[in-house]
């Protein structure tokens, strides 16, 4: 098998998804180079940091963190390309559970009793085949044992990319477009909401607009990374 793996290793080198240099045998996705110096925001460190006041005043949250901070043209949107656009729904399960290591190397209290990614409409996830959310909620959930929840939130409207959208028109874009299938599960609970990118919060605000009336919850935020200077 070893012999195997180097073969296909010379034919379909393996290279970091972040730097696009080769990796060696014992690297997965991310050299160890890109692993220590990804721009990580240690935002679970830092109460009351930036991308906690982008939520100041408009959700009641526990917490809001990313693993990573988004540069443009940078590394971290390098991996966010591969994810979404070259169906790398692996790295993203991946960054999901670094993720988990980092915050508990921290000695981080997780608290969560249920994970709720940001569901895609179910025509986008028809074509593209798979959440990247989802998976690295799906990361997340591995490395923590906490129940991923993909059918109480699902998202009613389909939208248009947020790309190039300004932070109001972001807002009008998501306005209404998720729905609960149930509550039941949901009272009293303590849910993490899992995004790939924060930039305005527009969708997780829609999210808890969604969730808010669920008695006795509490929610919290995370995603692979927060694009700070867009803002």
């Amino acid at each position: 098998m070893a012999l195997i793996n180097d073969f296909m290793s010379l034919i379909y080198p393996r290279r970091c998804e972040a730097c696009g240099n080769l990796l060696f045998k014992h690297e997965r996705f991310i050299c160890n180079y890109c692993s220590v110096n990804l721009p990580k925001s240690g935002y679970h460190k830092y109460p009351g940091n930036e991308l906690e006041q982008v939520f100041a005043g408009r959700i009641p949250f526990e917490g809001v963190y990313s693993f990573y901070v988004f540069e443009k043209s940078g590394k971290v949107q390098r991996l966010l390309h591969h994810i979404k656009y070259q169906e790398q729904k692996e790295l993203a399960v991946f960054l999901g559970k670094q993720y988990t290591k980092e915050l508990l190397k921290d000695n981080f209290k997780l608290g969560f009793d249920v994970i709720i990614p940001i569901p895609l409409h179910k025509n986008k996830l028809t074509q593209r085949g798979y959440n990247q959310s989802e998976c690295f909620a799906k990361g997340f959930s591995l490395e923590t044992n906490i129940p991923l929840d993909t059918s109480s939130m699902i998202r009613v409207t389909e939208t248009a990319t947020q790309t190039r959208r300004k932070k109001y028109e972001r807002w009008e874009n998501v306005e209404g477009i998720f729905a609960l299938t149930s509550t039941e599960n949901l009272k009293g609970k303590h849910v993490l909401i899992v995004d790939d990118v924060i930039t305005t919060g527009a969708t997780i605000e829609a999210a808890w607009e969604a969730l808010k009336n669920v008695e006795g919850i509490k929610v919290s935020v995370a995603a692979i990374a927060f694009a700070a200077r867009r803002l």
